[in-house]
């Protein structure tokens, strides 16, 4: 495993990291063996924005007996509430959320306290303006409870104002060769255009300007969403029309500046390995421009789910990510496979039970249309 100088937090980090969001969908056993699994690779970083118990009880008991050989992502604003996921700025919520994360995450602190999910301008005032929030992370980091602070955000101009501001030492962001393609807007909508300007072929001059920022003033970048959800890594779901590989989707990430690590998502340990076969792999296996020049298309349709669980909270408590993600693999087969519907039926909730109130459309930060998705999906789980 290589390691690499997280900007000016000065840690070493594996430059193959550990997105944890998947913990909870497993036997707790399951997904604690598969942190053991990767530390026992190398991996030393893990986000953790999850508010569930489980996940972060999970993160918790893998990582008890090496705590010091972790650097934990923990989110401040990722609360949980009522069963479910809920994004805040209200500390009388924050800070309780924040006290459990701590308590799971045994050693009485968190590497990296992430300012939590900041997309829009307005959201960047509230949480960048003197006041509870900020004074309450400003607490945290004077008491060492936290020991850098960051920031997790989709959007470059919201990277732009963070890296100039001296305080936020390292950045969250969404990185592969799909997304580097989109122009920032506070119009979600408008982020999500079916097509770009040909001028916009390649990385979009906004994205450029902010690896150059952070790289400028020391800020390091762990890159969420390498794989895209995993649809660059199928032609028919690519954006572009062709496959990519892990290996090619990692180098994409950690070839650009200020980039330390590539948090992957992982369900078995053969996904930890082939995400490791970066570590090795020749350069030809590396190569990710040559299959970008000649696909088919250069554009991002947007609108694509990417199972990211920041739809939540459900006020019919579907498990909006989990549904469009069984979707997703039931369309990609002539018949929805045997177990596809399993999965799916064995859901506490479903795509049929949606009121279609749009609620989790204004904070998906991918603009997938989710009542459509929901009506699609309860046609098609209805049909066999």
């Amino acid at each position: 495993m290589q390691y690499r100088r997280l900007g000016k937090t000065n840690l070493m980090v594996s430059e193959v990291g550990f997105g944890g969001e998947w913990l909870e969908r497993h036997d707790e056993a399951h997904s604690v063996e598969l942190l053991r699994y990767a530390h026992s690779k190398g991996i030393n970083i893990i986000d953790c924005w999850m508010a569930d118990p489980k996940s972060r009880d999970i993160i918790g008991q893998a990582i008890v007996d090496c705590r010091e050989e972790w650097y934990v992502q923990g989110h401040i604003g990722s609360t949980w509430q009522d069963g479910q996921y809920v994004r805040t700025r209200d500390v009388a919520q924050v800070r309780p959320a924040f006290e459990d994360l701590l308590r799971r995450i045994d050693g009485g602190y968190i590497d990296l306290g992430m300012i939590h999910y900041v997309d829009e301008e307005r959201d960047w005032e509230v949480v960048s303006t003197p006041g509870p929030y900020l004074d309450y992370v400003m607490e945290l980091k004077a008491k060492g409870i936290i020991r850098h602070i960051g920031l997790s955000t989709h959007n470059p101009v919201i990277v732009k104002k963070a890296a100039k501001t001296g305080y936020i030492e390292m950045i969250l962001f969404s990185v592969n060769p799909a997304f580097d393609l989109m122009p920032p807007t506070d119009n979600i909508d408008n982020y999500f255009a079916e097509t770009y300007d040909e001028a916009l072929a390649g990385v979009d001059p906004a994205r450029v300007e902010m690896y150059r920022l952070c790289e400028e003033n020391d800020v390091g970048i762990t890159c969420m969403k390498p794989f895209a959800g995993g649809r660059l890594f199928d032609e028919k779901r690519s954006p572009f029309g062709v496959a990519l590989t892990p290996v090619q989707c990692l180098h994409y990430c950690l070839t650009k500046p200020a980039v330390a690590s590539a948090l992957c998502g992982y369900d078995t340990k053969e996904q930890i390995d082939d995400a490791l076969a970066y570590e090795t792999a020749e350069d030809a296996a590396k190569d990710y421009a040559s299959v970008l020049d000649n696909a088919p298309k250069h554009t991002f349709a947007g609108g694509e789910c990417t199972y990211c669980g920041h739809c939540k909270p459900c006020p019919a408590d579907i498990d909006i990510a989990m549904v469009n993600k069984l979707y997703d693999l039931a369309v990609m087969q002539p018949e929805v496979p045997a177990s596809v519907r399993e999965h799916y039926n064995n859901l506490s909730h479903h795509a049929d039970e949606c009121i279609s109130c749009q609620g989790c459309e204004s904070r998906c930060p991918f603009g997938v249309k989710v009542a459509s998705r929901m009506e699609k999906t309860a046609e098609l789980f209805g049909k066999a």
